[in-house]
C-alpha cells in the first residue's frame, strides 16, 4: 500500500463579498482608485474574473461595499458627553479614517445604494444633533456643514504637494523665489511667519476649523 503524502499546501480561502469588498480597499489605498478593476482585483484574490459575479453585481456595486466598509470604520461616541464632543469626535475619527483611504473622500456622499454603516452613521449624526434639541432645520444646516468641511479638508490635504515638515520648508523657499516679495507681501510674510515655522504640519489647522463650526452651532442652537 503506497505512503500518504501530506500536502503542505493551504486551504484557499473561499470567496465572499466582505473578502471581494476588502480586497478591492486594499487595492484602491494601496495603488489608488483608478487601479481599481474587475481585472486586477481577480488577480489579487487569485482567481477568474467572471468569479467575482458571484458575489457582486459589477464595479458600481463595489465601490458601494467599499464606501460602506470606510463607514463601518468611523467611531461613532455615546454621546453622553453632550452634542458638540460628540461631533467634534466624530469628525477627527472620519478624517482620521480617510487619511487611510486617500480615494474615499470624493466619494463618501456620491454613492447611489447607501449601506447599512452609511445609514446607521447618518442615522446616528441625525438623531444626536436632534437629541440635543436642534431643529430639523437647524440639523440639516449642522450636518452639511459638518460634513462639507470634513471632506473638503479631507480632500484638499490629500492634494496638498508635501508629507514632511522638510518638504513643506523645501517648497515654501522654492516659492518664495517664484515671485517678488514686495509685490505680495502678505503671501510672503505668512509664509515666513508661520508656514516655516519649525513644527508647523498643515493638519494642525483641522480642529481650530472644526472648532469655529461648532462654536457657529451653538450659537445658533
Amino acid at each position: 500500500m503506497p505512503a500518504q503524502t501530506e500536502s503542505n499546501a493551504e486551504p484557499r480561502t473561499p470567496l465572499s463579498r466582505e473578502r471581494v469588498l476588502r480586497a478591492a480597499t486594499a487595492l484602491a489605498d494601496e495603488r489608488g482608485i483608478e487601479s481599481l478593476t474587475m481585472r486586477k482585483l481577480a488577480q489579487e484574490l487569485g482567481v477568474e474574473a467572471m468569479s467575482l459575479y458571484y458575489h457582486v453585481a459589477n464595479k458600481n456595486d463595489i465601490l458601494d461595499g467599499m464606501v460602506d466598509i470606510v463607514f463601518s470604520e468611523i467611531d461613532l461616541p455615546s454621546g453622553e458627553a453632550g452634542w458638540r464632543t460628540a461631533m467634534s469626535e466624530r469628525a477627527i475619527s472620519t478624517r482620521n479614517v480617510l487619511s487611510l483611504h486617500p480615494w474615499a473622500s470624493s466619494m463618501m456622499q456620491s454613492r447611489p445604494n447607501p449601506g447599512p454603516a452609511l445609514l446607521r452613521h447618518h442615522n446616528w449624526v441625525i438623531g444626536t444633533l436632534r437629541n440635543a434639541g436642534f431643529s430639523i432645520e437647524l440639523t440639516a444646516h449642522a450636518f452639511s456643514a459638518m460634513d462639507a468641511y470634513i471632506y473638503g479638508f479631507a480632500l484638499q490635504e490629500e492634494t496638498l504637494p508635501f508629507d514632511t515638515a522638510e518638504e513643506v520648508a523645501e517648497i515654501a523657499e522654492a516659492f518664495l523665489e517664484q515671485f517678488p516679495t514686495d509685490v505680495y507681501p502678505h503671501l510672503a510674510e505668512l509664509t515666513v511667519e508661520h508656514i516655516m515655522k519649525p513644527g508647523y504640519s498643515y493638519s494642525n489647522e483641522f480642529e481650530f476649523g472644526l472648532d469655529l463650526i461648532l462654536d457657529g452651532l451653538e450659537r445658533a442652537l
